[in-house]
């Protein structure tokens, strides 16, 4: 029962036609784990790059970079990035205004733009 409800859940988010369901959802699947993955790859780089005032670049970078794979890349990054950022507020302490600042950075790049707005004097050309 908790699977068909899933199912029917799940065509009406992809708004998805009775002719082309299966290969709308496909794509949408697919480009939701390449979307994940550019987010993985850009909080790794900002990890390994430990560059100081660089983490708005690499939101914006990852947003960006998963939003490219199409709505499905853009709903794994909006889904990720509320779930860091409620977390980290919730978890971390960290302040409101570092939360906005990061969905705003977060957004900026999952609208398609260029993420090196944010990139931090310095920062390696690798990243």
């Amino acid at each position: 029962m908790k699977f068909c409800t899933f199912m029917i859940l799940f065509s009406l988010v992809l708004c998805a036609t009775a002719d082309n369901w299966f290969s709308d959802a496909g794509r949408f699947i697919a480009d939701a784990f390449q979307g994940a993955r550019d987010m993985y790859q850009a909080y790794s780089d900002m990890r390994e790059a430990n560059w100081k005032d660089s983490d708005k670049y690499f939101h914006a970078r990852g947003n960006y970079d998963a939003a490219k794979r199409g709505p499905g890349g853009a709903w794994a990054a909006e889904v990720i990035s509320d779930a860091r950022e409620n977390w980290q507020g919730s978890v971390s302490g960290r302040g409101a205004e570092d939360t906005l600042a990061d969905q705003e950075a977060n957004l900026w790049g999952r609208s398609g733009g260029d993420p090196n707005r944010y990139r931090p004097e310095g920062l390696p050309e690798k990243y």
